[in-house]
């Protein structure tokens, strides 16, 4: 019921939603997973290495890039020489976006972008003459070498943004007044300057949390934070509307898992495959794709009695599919997802 934004989107055939996807080594039954028949992903049920497993799709070693960050380095060449802007954060570091040949640029959800107190090489006033001064000094290590070069990169790119958004025209769509608003009200912005930038690919990360449930009264809590990502993304579709690129943007939801089936009391406790939602105006939406899972402890996706569904969709099928929507070919998907070929189907259909 918190979520009538998302469901309108449904209705309309501009979202959908994908059935219990999680990490996984190869495609795995409850048999299996009980008599370790098949490889299965390490340290199951921890935050940390499933976030990594989700971000990296890497579920089989320590993960030393993202998807996001790979198919950037891919694809770079879209965007021409434009490619430090190919990989943007609203929400600060993460692994989906470390690639190996471009670095992620990262943007305040505010109205300020990175230094924003520094007014050029010719600025007079103490802070940009102090910056200029430390940038100027001799290099003494590859350290501090490398410090000004990540600092020079910094201010340039921020130059060029906020020379963008502020000669952009503002659009009318409003987002609702929250963390994860602000955020999809930066990257609508920045959407909205791509054609100035020269940019013609580019993925975005965006971030929120609290749905650790072991102890809060979940079901309160879980409808205040489904009801913000669904107004956010609702606003995120309706400002690409606006902007004319809907068919252009899609936007979708990624975990570290799902919860337990049974309560622990008020809350639920750590699961493993989860539930996700995809939007814009390329979805083939109005439908669930995947298989859902028995939802009886002890069924047929439990991984014992539990209520932890094993996924039926791996990370690797769910993020192939987007990533041959963003334009990436048999071969480079192959580079940006190493462990697709375990898997039956390498496109769940769920894009144009």
């Amino acid at each position: 019921p918190a979520m009538s934004g998302f469901q309108g989107l449904f209705n309309a055939g501009k979202a959908a939603v994908v059935a219990n996807v999680g990490p996984l080594r190869a495609p795995t039954t409850r048999a299996q997973y009980q008599a370790r028949g098949v490889p299965i992903p390490p340290d199951l049920f921890s935050h940390s290495d499933q976030q990594a497993q989700w971000q990296s799709s890497i579920s089989d070693g320590a993960p030393r890039s993202g998807w996001g960050g790979r198919l950037g380095d891919l694809l770079k060449t879209a965007n021409g020489t434009n490619s430090s802007s190919t990989l943007i954060s609203v929400s600060g570091n993460n692994l989906f976006q470390v690639g190996t040949t471009i670095s992620s640029f990262k943007v305040s959800p505010g109205n300020t972008l990175g230094f924003d107190f520094y007014k050029g090489a010719a600025a007079t006033d103490p802070t940009s003459k102090g910056v200029n001064e430390l940038l100027a000094l001799p290099t003494a290590s590859l350290f501090e070498g490398a410090w000004k070069d990540v600092i020079q990169r910094a201010i340039a790119n921020q130059q060029i943004l906020s020379s963008a958004l502020a000669a952009a025209p503002p659009f009318t769509t409003v987002f609702p007044n929250t963390g994860l608003g602000a955020q999809m009200q930066m990257i609508a912005r920045l959407v909205s300057v791509r054609q100035a930038l020269g940019l013609k690919r580019q993925v975005f990360f965006a971030s929120i949390g609290g749905f650790d449930t072991h102890g809060d009264e979940q079901l309160g809590r879980q409808a205040e934070l489904l009801g913000e990502v669904s107004s956010a993304m609702t606003a995120l579709y309706n400002a690409s509307v606006e902007l004319d690129c809907a068919d252009l943007v899609t936007s979708f939801t990624a975990s570290d898992f799902n919860r337990t089936f049974p309560s622990n009391g008020k809350g639920s406790d750590h699961a493993w495959g989860s539930h996700h939602l995809v939007a814009g105006g390329a979805v083939r939406g109005g439908r669930m794709v995947g298989s859902f899972p028995t939802l009886v402890r002890g069924g047929p996706d439990d991984t014992g009695n539990q209520g932890l569904w094993i996924p039926s969709t791996s990370v690797d099928q769910y993020g192939a599919s987007l990533a041959r929507w963003f334009g990436a070919g048999t071969a480079e998907i192959a580079t940006a997802f190493p462990n697709l070929a375990r898997f039956p189907t390498a496109d769940l259909g769920l894009l144009t």
